[in-house]
């Protein structure tokens, strides 16, 4: 299972029963939460998700609707007598910042809480079966993005085929490698003994930004890329100046990176409804879904 749940997906404001940004991806037997607005406790309890398979939170911003959320979980896991580790990443002032709301209440965590700090692009988290790595994005104060990638799967055997062939069943690690079968008088392709196994699947999230077609290239090709759309199209301006994004202009971006889904956040709470934001950004990029709260999307 790889998918996305919606916690939160409005802008600053909390507004018709939308709140700020969190979002829980599930990766197998792992779960990973993005941002932590105020809310996200109650939104976890309100869709089932334990908090303790949680083992991973990224912060994109300093922003309060992506934190606020943040020091109030991690004081609840140690209330609920969490004992493994936790690993946040995140801006370096983050630290600061959890530090003195723990020490000012004299909080003593149970389980071992692990900050790093999101200093260069490149791969934070490297597991055997996942990588995720983090990039920057352009926003008001410093802020990142993520992408979680599955690794390459290995070749499957064939069935079929493999007992043509006198190949040992010592050698078949290599062959799900791809290798190929040598045994000194005759060559074994690869491909005539295996198959190819399911494409690895990817989901980015591009977290408040101004439109840039430089996050195409760090989005490229994704399963499904996460953009903020916090206004419509007519207020391509007003973005600009806040450092936010439009419909068309996340549209835009999933085109450039080759996305095979979109799935558009973040929105105004100037704005009551959705349909809109669908609409226009359709238009553009047709497969395409709004992020609402408390459905899963599954990364295909």
């Amino acid at each position: 299972m790889f998918g996305v749940t919606i916690l939160g997906n409005n802008s600053a404001l909390p507004a018709y029963d939308r709140h700020p940004t969190a979002q829980v991806v599930t990766l197998n037997q792992h779960q990973f939460l993005i941002d932590c607005g105020e809310g996200t406790q109650m939104q976890l309890s309100r869709y089932k998700v334990r908090r303790s398979r949680i083992n991973h939170i990224f912060i994109s911003h300093l922003h309060g609707d992506h934190y606020f959320g943040l020091p109030g979980l991690i004081t609840s896991m140690g209330l609920l007598n969490r004992e493994h580790e936790l690993h946040v990443h995140g801006p370096a002032f983050l630290k600061g910042i959890i530090d003195i709301i723990l020490q000012a209440a004299d909080t003593r965590l149970p389980y071992q809480l692990h900050f790093h700090p999101l200093v260069h692009e490149g791969t934070i988290v490297d597991d055997e079966k996942f990588s995720i790595d983090c990039f920057k994005v352009f926003h008001r104060i410093e802020c990142w993005g993520f992408v979680i990638r599955e690794k390459k799967n290995l070749r499957r055997i064939n069935k079929d085929t493999i007992n043509l062939f006198a190949i040992p069943t010592s050698f078949y690690d290599q062959l799900k490698l791809g290798e190929d079968y040598h045994n000194g008088e005759y060559v074994v392709k690869n491909e005539e003994v295996t198959l190819p196994n399911a494409t690895p699947r990817s989901y980015a999230y591009c977290a408040d930004t101004v439109y840039t077609e430089s996050l195409a290239e760090k989005t490229k090709n994704v399963s499904l890329l996460y953009h903020e759309t916090t206004y419509l199209k007519d207020l391509e301006e007003r973005a600009l100046k806040r450092f936010h994004s439009t419909t068309v202009q996340a549209a835009t971006l999933a085109i450039k990176a080759n996305a095979n889904r979109l799935l558009i956040g973040h929105f105004s709470s100037k704005y009551e409804g959705l349909d809109e934001f669908l609409a226009e950004t359709i238009e553009v990029f047709p497969k395409t879904e709004l992020a609402i709260e408390g459905v899963s999307y599954r990364v295909l």
